[in-house]
């Protein structure tokens, strides 16, 4: 059973649930764009219907809201430190079901990693709950029926905007005593057909992957990528960080340690103490990162493929590439290596 339920309602809600619950949403930013007079949407706290983007893609993804794009970890002395303290304050995120699939994705890599779980990431996935933007409309460079993420039902309330008002399907407890209105037959629905879609290639054994790794295909990157790491910024499921210690004054041992997105697409990234670096060109980055989405994480975590499919790598890659073409092109050089050995 749902619920229709007009704006004005929507926002006594929102007020409500604001009192326990921060509410993230794509949230448009006026003149922050990538170019002059453009506008940027990414996730913040919402308070009011109005505030929340549903005709555009956000540009980047939910997931700055429980990895952010720098966090401290923790304080310390010369002595002691003392883990950063979180609020208490519960977390409802409203998100596109690729969106939904993605924060899966990264609870592998930051819970189920080798049995490791990350803490400062466990405790704020810990206090959120997910709420699921009916999308049944599809961007130019959305593939997500491909990869198989343009549905879920992991979720807390679905919510379909239209006309002034909400279609709202309440499924978690928590929440039926804030949604009330005339009761309709609503069911989330979802996109059936992409415009871009294509067979994901399989590497059949180690042996072709390894002459992957050393197709011709991947130095067409060195001239095209600039390495800027854009396509990663944005990416909901790329999880790569590093770490930096930060004093307070010079020669202080008083300071905190901070967590801060990185991209293994920018030079220096992989490099090692001694001055061994492992991938020292754009082509190798770029294989790199292709085949951490189209094959290595399957073949790790053994459900499903890390890209979801959203396709803001290719809206935001300054040079044009395409990972679509960069997957085809490699499923052509799959099929090379494979004649080659019969």
């Amino acid at each position: 059973m749902g619920y229709k339920i007009d704006y004005l309602e929507v926002n006594k809600i929102l007020k409500e649930l604001s009192k326990e619950y921060d509410i993230y949403a794509p949230k448009r930013f006026e003149k922050r764009g990538r170019y002059s007079d453009t506008d940027i949407v990414r996730y913040d706290i919402i308070e009011k219907v109005e505030d929340i983007v549903f005709d555009r893609q956000s540009d980047y993804s939910a997931k700055e809201v429980i990895s952010p794009i720098t966090q401290t970890l923790f304080y310390f002395t010369e002595d002691e430190y003392r883990e950063s303290k979180q609020s208490n304050k519960k977390i409802l995120i409203l998100m596109r079901p690729c969106d939904r699939n993605a924060i899966e994705r990264q609870n592998k890599i930051y819970l189920q990693n080798g049995g490791f779980s990350d803490i400062y990431y466990k405790r704020v996935q810990e206090r959120v709950k997910f709420a699921v933007m009916e999308c049944t409309n599809q961007w130019d460079t959305c593939f997500c029926v491909t990869m198989g993420t343009n549905k879920t039902d992991d979720y807390s309330i679905a919510i379909k905007n239209e006309n002034n008002h909400w279609l709202v399907d309440v499924k978690d407890n928590d929440f039926e005593n804030y949604f009330n209105g005339e009761k309709v037959d609503y069911k989330l629905s979802f996109v059936e057909k992409n415009e871009l879609s294509f067979e994901i290639p399989k590497i059949s054994n180690k042996e072709v992957l390894t002459k992957l790794k050393e197709h011709p295909m991947w130095l067409e990157y060195n001239k095209r990528c600039i390495s800027c790491g854009a396509c990663t910024t944005c990416c909901p499921t790329c999880s790569c960080f590093t770490t930096t210690d930060i004093t307070y004054t010079e020669n202080s041992e008083n300071g905190e340690r901070r967590r801060t997105a990185a991209s293994c697409q920018i030079p220096g990234f992989s490099d090692m103490a001694g001055g061994h670096s492992f991938r020292n060109t754009a082509g190798e980055r770029m294989r790199y990162k292709v085949l951490h989405k189209f094959h290595d994480y399957k073949e790790r975590f053994k459900d499903y493929h890390m890209c979801v499919g959203c396709g803001r790598c290719i809206t935001r890659c300054p040079e044009l590439i395409s990972i679509v073409a960069s997957v085809q092109k490699m499923g052509k050089a799959i099929e090379e290596i494979e004649k080659e050995g019969k």
